[in-house]
């Protein structure tokens, strides 16, 4: 279960280190969880790196950020954009395995370190290099390419990602840990302009997630401590199914691990898609959240525009998804990524999320996922 949650400012952070990044998530997660680093029993570190910092082997900085960790045991997980759901999944085996009874869990990323042009050559490293490498427009371009695809297919869904971004953005505004907090408006989104131009497809800029800094960082544990300042919120269920590297070898148009992962997951927690109050979603790019609709089963294929245009996944729709802002609005930390959508659930369901908060909300899900829907990680979660 998780037991405490600490997370920082997402945004442009020149003057942090890693080490700080480290040390201002995880210390708020300690402490709400009721422990002291000495408690901790090991840490997993969530860091894709792939290049944006010269530091590699960065499981060694807890130490370094905690010296209370010095003898801590402690590991780094990799998984491409679902690299924090990784490092969960690991801190869960070690806990439910009875190995450990308390593991911190930290995501962090340092982006804003180099020129864009080399950020979108390693953010590309996340597709099949051996055909997808020189894509014009990096990452845009592959989700670009599956927008352009999906448009030919089923019409042009220009006012259906367009009111993903508006939703994305107004909902940010409430987000004190959001890199951009501000409402664009459907306006801006949806129409193309110096200051929101295309960049790959039929994708605008306002269609992609911010390249962003930042950390967040779980405790999981076997019990709640006494003196824990938060509730403790619970899996359901976790799943993670994987697909085809290469975009060639699928649909496109489809994201078939997702759907898989959210059948499974649903199954296995006892539930429906009804059952749920609210979710966090991988919205790298608007087509994703459009996409991630469809395998969710809020729509059938090829009609996940009506769900955000009939107000489904609003905040005060029927099932809101990404009261945060998403990534879209939130930050795209890659390492951090997953970690802040927990800790954006375990907010909500422990009706400490504020501003964010849907009324009520008790059953929740998180969708993470790693490349083009490669790495499809489903949490459902509720509070204990």
């Amino acid at each position: 279960m998780i037991t405490g949650w600490g997370h920082t400012q997402f945004g442009k952070l020149d003057s942090i280190d890693l080490e700080q990044l480290f040390r201002d998530a995880a210390l708020p997660a300690i402490q709400s969880a009721g422990l002291a680093p000495a408690d901790l029993d090991g840490v997993f570190v969530g860091h894709f790196n792939g290049g944006f910092v010269p530091q590699d082997f960065t499981a060694a900085l807890a130490g370094l950020a905690i010296p209370e960790l010095r003898h801590t045991p402690s590991v780094r997980l990799e998984n491409a954009c679902a690299t924090g759901s990784a490092a969960i999944w690991a801190a869960l085996d070690a806990v439910q395995s009875g190995r450990m009874r308390h593991a911190l869990v930290v995501g962090f990323e340092k982006m804003n370190t180099l020129p864009g042009p080399q950020i979108s050559d390693i953010l590309l490293r996340c597709s099949y290099v051996k055909e997808e490498a020189g894509e014009p427009g990096g990452f845009a371009g592959v989700f670009g390419k599956i927008a352009g695809e999906y448009f030919e297919r089923f019409g042009d869904q220009s006012d259906a990602i367009a009111a993903i971004a508006a939703k994305n953005h107004r909902n940010g505004v409430d987000n004190p840990y959001a890199h951009m907090r501000r409402d664009l408006g459907f306006d801006f989104c949806r129409n193309a302009s110096d200051k929101n131009p295309f960049v790959a497809g039929p994708l605008k800029r306002s269609d992609c997630s911010l390249v962003s800094d930042g950390a967040a960082a779980l405790v999981i544990s076997s019990e709640r401590a006494a003196g824990a300042s938060v509730p403790a919120v619970r899996w359901r269920s976790r799943t993670q199914v994987n697909e085809f590297l290469p975009l060639s070898l699928r649909d496109r148009t489809r994201f078939e691990g997702a759907a898989k992962a959210w059948g499974k997951g649903l199954v296995d927690a006892g539930l429906k898609l009804d059952d749920l109050d609210v979710v966090e979603t991988h919205d790298c790019f608007t087509i994703a959240e459009l996409l991630a609709y469809e395998a969710m089963g809020l729509a059938p294929h090829g009609q996940g525009a009506r769900v955000i245009l009939d107000g489904v996944t609003a905040k005060d729709g029927r099932l809101p998804v990404n009261p945060s802002g998403g990534l879209k609005s939130r930050g795209h930390p890659i390492g951090a990524t997953g970690l802040s959508q927990h800790v954006m659930m375990a907010m909500q369901l422990t009706g400490t999320a504020q501003d964010m908060q849907i009324p009520g909300a008790q059953l929740g899900a998180v969708f993470n996922m790693g490349g083009a829907a490669v790495a499809n990680y489903l949490s459902v979660l509720e509070a204990v």
